[in-house]
């Protein structure tokens, strides 16, 4: 592999090739849960050095691994322990390349951090609306290759729906320009749809052109206490009939998940007492803030008198709105500052959550006496993050490693008796992939297969990742 390691050198500059020193950053995850070794960290600057390292691990027969923020939570942008692999970091290919503003896209390259294309986006008075607690460190590549969804998905959609186009280094290295920006195309297949959500395993995502949208007139962010998560779905469907498309945010957190917030991180200030579940409700508005001040006050108001809250508190300042979006943003950190856990990030229809969550709840205590239930999520697209503690004064660690496969398979067999999905943000990786194997239909394995031997007949491209 030296002269492989040698082309790299020779194609990106001999300082973009790491292969010594704590190279940890690339090759554990976030979760610190894979730790593998990378036969070398590849930082190319642009598209065609992209393109040379495909096609010299492809002449070399080496495995490809991108990673943009490694903020993923499945395990998929990290090598495996071979010292075979090539991890790809696009974190160099940070550029925006352009705003047209009439046709309301950003075009940034792989590696802009999130945050930065909302910046962006702001400076020249739009909105991006895609919006998740990683967004200073992850990247849109990974949000791409990942199909991202985040707090704002009620209303605007998922990665997919925010992308118009892209630029893709193919596993041959060949680049397919797909940058145009427009939103009627029907000349074939959607070979953008292909490699949004593919993890990788089909190509290298470099660039993406993104949607925007005004910036609307007023926001109005709130928090309310209910007594059950059927008064949730009680108070998601009264906020749909009265906020329409203004209703850009609805977030659901049991007591447990809020309490854990509480403990390790006080200085962050609750304004509501504890409740069985909170809501943090968002409406955007294009008209006026007294507009949406009234429309807003109308919905509390009214679900107040049909005891669906017991309570609620009305930011009054946009550091108010940050505050109330900190604490449910703290969940995921405070977790495992109380310990290791196990995570599920499940999708099911609306409708059926209350029933899916009071059953699972109760056969996880059967199972597992004790076990704490952190329950929070996007529950205006039917997005939980149905996460399970060890019980006080149990290590975690010992927990997991003597649970974890028990737990998931009941919680999977109950998401698959309502019809719901056992990933639906956060991707497959290495984590699901067994998973997936067994619970997704063997007619869409066959055709996702098929699509992956057409495309990457090699293996090149992320091997072991999702299938």
């Amino acid at each position: 592999m030296n002269a492989l390691v040698n082309a790299l050198r020779t194609a990106v500059g001999a300082s973009n090739v790491l292969v010594e020193g704590d190279l940890s950053a690339y090759e554990q995850d976030w979760r610190k849960r894979y730790r593998g070794r990378a036969l070398a960290v590849v930082r190319p600057a642009n598209t065609t050095e992209v393109s040379a390292v495909v096609k010299l691990c492809a002449r070399h027969d080496a495995g490809l691994v991108p990673q943009g923020g490694n903020t993923g939570l499945v395990g998929g942008s990290v090598p495996d322990a071979s010292g075979t692999q090539v991890l790809l970091s696009l974190s160099r290919m940070n550029r925006v390349r352009g705003l047209d503003a009439a046709n309301l896209t950003l075009t940034v390259e792989a590696g802009c951090v999130l945050q930065a294309a909302q910046e962006a986006a702001a400076a020249q008075g739009f909105l991006f609306p895609l919006s998740l607690a990683a967004e200073g460190s992850c990247t849109l590549g990974g949000n791409l290759a990942t199909n991202a969804g985040g707090t704002q998905v009620l209303r605007y959609g998922n990665a997919r729906e925010l992308c118009l186009g892209l630029e893709v280094v193919t596993a041959q290295g060949e680049v397919w320009d797909g940058l145009a920006g427009l939103r009627k195309d029907n000349t074939g297949y959607d070979l953008r749809d292909l490699f949004i959500g593919s993890e990788g395993t089909l190509g290298v995502i470099t660039a993406a052109t993104l949607k925007l949208y005004p910036q609307p007139a007023a926001r109005m962010t709130a928090l309310a206490a209910l007594p059950s998560l059927e008064a949730a779905v009680s108070l998601l469907q009264l906020a749909q009939a009265r906020l329409g498309s203004g209703l850009t945010g609805f977030e659901v957190m049991n007591r447990f998940s809020l309490s854990l917030v509480r403990k390790h991180f006080p200085q962050l200030r609750q304004p509501l007492p504890e409740a069985e579940w909170t809501v943090l409700l968002e409406q955007s508005d294009t008209e006026s803030e007294a507009h949406a001040r009234g429309l807003f006050e109308g919905l509390l108001e009214s679900a107040m008198e049909r005891g669906l809250i017991t309570d609620a508190a009305v930011a009054e300042s946009i550091e108010q709105s940050r505050t109330m979006w900190h604490l449910r943003e703290s969940i995921p950190l405070a977790q495992p500052e109380e310990g290791p856990n196990i995570k599920h990030d499940i999708s099911l229809p609306v409708s059926r959550i209350p029933g899916f969550v009071a059953s699972t709840d109760a056969a996880l205590q059967a199972a597992f006496p004790g076990t704490r239930s952190v329950n929070f999520g996007h529950l205006g697209d039917g997005n939980l993050h149905y996460n399970l503690q060890a019980p006080l004064g149990v290590d975690g660690a010992a927990f997991l490693r003597e649970h974890e496969h028990a737990v998931n398979t009941l919680v999977y067999d109950a998401v698959s008796a309502c019809g719901g999905s056992i990933s639906a943000e956060h991707g497959v990786g290495s984590l699901k992939r067994d998973e997936l194997a067994q619970r997704k239909s063997p007619v869409a394995l066959q055709m996702m297969r098929a699509i992956k031997n057409a495309l990457d007949p090699q293996g090149v491209m992320n091997p072991g990742r999702m299938l």
